[in-house]
């Protein structure tokens, strides 16, 4: 499933193809993703997109009177095209916006690509914080407000696996499996570790580490492991950079000690035995 940097830089990516301009037309072939695509979302000709954000994993399209709230699922991916251009199996829906005023760019289209239709095309014309998907989500872990007393006031009490903890987004939203792995590696905190057992100053290690590797893996382009890539098409390398995640058997980047992997809440889980503890 793409995560928190994923997301952001597909977020990156459609931004100035859309910001600014009019919708001209919108196209469901499939409104049978995770949750069906409402009938309003077709009647959105004429709208201008006022911004293009985002919330945890959901991409939030402002269009005036309402918002678009996009997610990518496990295997979905938004893609700009040029209009006109073919729809292939798994492309499900598609939003056209025309020529900016003054630009001599022409018109082209957001396509959802989705193979598996576990990703979302939603609408709602109220504060999209709001709506029932997002009004529970977590702290932003790139925000000026996820520092060392917050993570540390969250882990208070709670006997659940730090790791664990990290991935809860009710909590913090977005880290995610991949970089929950590497953050703890790098924070040298072991991923069983009782959350209540991490003390404030681990905890400002760890606000470190999630920050350094949610912000590393941005400008890596992300992790292109199955089906993410770009808007562009272009996929990311930041899987090239990973320290733990997925090696199995091979040696610590740091001591040579076989990376060793175990299942915490049905999600694979890589660390280090000597360098966390």
């Amino acid at each position: 499933m793409p995560e928190l940097p994923e997301v952001e830089i597909t977020r990156r990516g459609i931004e100035p193809h859309l910001k600014g301009r009019t919708i001209t037309g919108v196209e469901v072939r499939e409104s049978r993703l995770r949750w069906a695509i409402p009938p309003e979302v077709e009647a959105l000709a004429g709208c201008k997109i006022v911004s293009v954000k985002r919330r945890g994993k959901y991409i939030l399209v402002d269009c005036g009177r309402g918002s678009l709230i996009l997610h990518l699922g496990m295997s979905g991916s938004l893609r700009i095209v040029e209009q006109g251009t073919p729809a292939a199996k798994h492309d499900h829906f598609d939003l056209t916006v025309g020529s900016r005023t003054g630009s001599h760019t022409g018109s082209h289209t957001l396509r959802l690509r989705d193979p598996r239709r576990f990703g979302a095309v939603l609408w709602t014309e109220d504060d999209p914080g709001a709506h029932r998907l997002l009004s529970g989500l977590g702290v932003e872990p790139l925000s000026p407000t996820f520092d060392a007393k917050l993570l540390h006031s969250l882990t208070r009490g709670h006997r659940v696996a730090i790791k664990l903890l990290l991935m809860d987004a009710k909590r913090i939203v977005g880290v995610g499996n991949i970089y929950a792995n590497e953050s703890l590696f790098r924070a040298g905190i072991h991923p069983r570790t009782k959350s209540a057992r991490v003390s404030l100053e681990r905890s400002r290690k760890l606000v470190v580490e999630i920050k350094k590797t949610l912000e590393e893996a941005i400008r890596a382009g992300g992790s292109s492991l199955r089906d993410f890539v770009h808007s562009d098409g272009s996929t990311g390398y930041a899987q090239q950079n990973y320290r733990v995640y997925g090696r199995t058997g091979e040696p610590c980047r740091k001591c040579g000690t076989p990376i060793r992997r175990v299942v915490m809440g049905q999600r694979a889980t890589f660390y280090c035995p000597s360098c966390q503890k």
